[in-house]
């Protein structure tokens, strides 16, 4: 079970992105179940439709991960929120990454992750590359 970060999400529209065909790989064609929160929309719709300026891509990727994850797209309650808060504190993330990390944990799935600096080098989460040739 993998629980996919925005990264990865928004490396499948990005073909400039180094993890693009591993994110493409995992999203699209590789048989895994996939997670993610509720909060990824937002970084998505902020990355693709903001950022990349393709808002029409960022609703298509949404309801992508929509219909991808069906019930294991993860609503924040006040448990994971302490936890990520925890998490934060402890590996000084954002409280943003430590809720991947967070409910990664909480659910025993693997966090898959495009952001080497703040959760793959801390041992936090594998790359999509890792993820798809362990």
């Amino acid at each position: 079970m993998f629980l996919l970060d925005a990264g990865v999400w928004a490396a499948v529209v990005d073909p400039r992105d180094r993890f693009h065909s591993s994110a493409k790989s995992i999203v699209l064609e590789l048989d895994h179940d996939l997670g993610a929160l509720d909060l990824t929309l937002y970084e998505i719709a902020n990355v693709v439709g903001i950022k990349m300026g393709l808002p029409d891509q960022a609703r298509d990727m949404a309801q992508l991960v929509v219909d991808s994850c069906r019930d294991r797209l993860l609503a924040l309650d006040v448990s994971l929120l302490h936890s990520a808060c925890l998490c934060a504190g402890e590996n000084d993330l954002t409280a943003y990454d430590a809720a991947y990390v967070a409910a990664a944990r909480r659910y025993g799935w693997t966090l898959v992750s495009a952001d080497i600096a703040d959760l793959v080098s801390k041992g936090l989460a594998v790359t999509p590359d890792a993820a798809v040739y362990p």
